[in-house]
This record gives C-alpha cells, sequence and structure tokens, in this order.
C-alpha cells in the first residue's frame, strides 16, 4: 500500500468535500443534511464505505479494498473535523 499516494487522494478529496448552507457536498454522494447531525450522515459515516465512495474511489483512483478502508477511515475524521471547525465558526457569528 501506497500511504503517500492515499494521502494526496485523501488530500483531493477532502479539497472536494464542502460544508455550505448546513449542507454537507462532497465528490461522491448527493447533499447531506447536517442539521445537528442528521440520521442519515451518522449511518453514513458509521458503517464500512458507502458504495458511492467505493465506486469513485475505484473509478477514479484504481484503489483496491484495502487502499479504500485505509482511506475510508482518514476521510471519517476529516470530515468530521471539517464540520466541527465550520459548526464552530457558524455559531461564532451568530
Amino acid at each position: 500500500m501506497n500511504i503517500k499516494f492515499l494521502d494526496k487522494v485523501y488530500d483531493q478529496i477532502i479539497s472536494e468535500t464542502r460544508v455550505i448552507d448546513n449542507k454537507l457536498y462532497t465528490p461522491f454522494h448527493s447533499p447531506f443534511s447536517l442539521s445537528s447531525y442528521s440520521s442519515s450522515f451518522l449511518i453514513f459515516l458509521s458503517f464500512l464505505p458507502p458504495h458511492s465512495f467505493i465506486s469513485h474511489c475505484k473509478e477514479v483512483y484504481s484503489l483496491n479494498e484495502q487502499e479504500i478502508e485505509y482511506l475510508w477511515g482518514k476521510y471519517k475524521k476529516g470530515l468530521t473535523t471539517l464540520i466541527d471547525k465550520k459548526e464552530l465558526t457558524h455559531q461564532e457569528k451568530g
């Protein structure tokens, strides 16, 4: 497993992930509402990588299952940090 390459893939995917108007936009899934971490979003984060993430990683980056699992773990952590940071910024403005 080439960790340097996977870290670059992570950087790319996280850079394409946006939180706008309390919605999460990813390069591989339709927007999620983040109203108090909606139940659909929590389900999204709680399991193995969703099919849309797996497909994206295979089609765009030609990753195998082991690489996708590594990337999913890292992405979930980065995503949670991104959302928490955005919510903190939003609360400070409010």
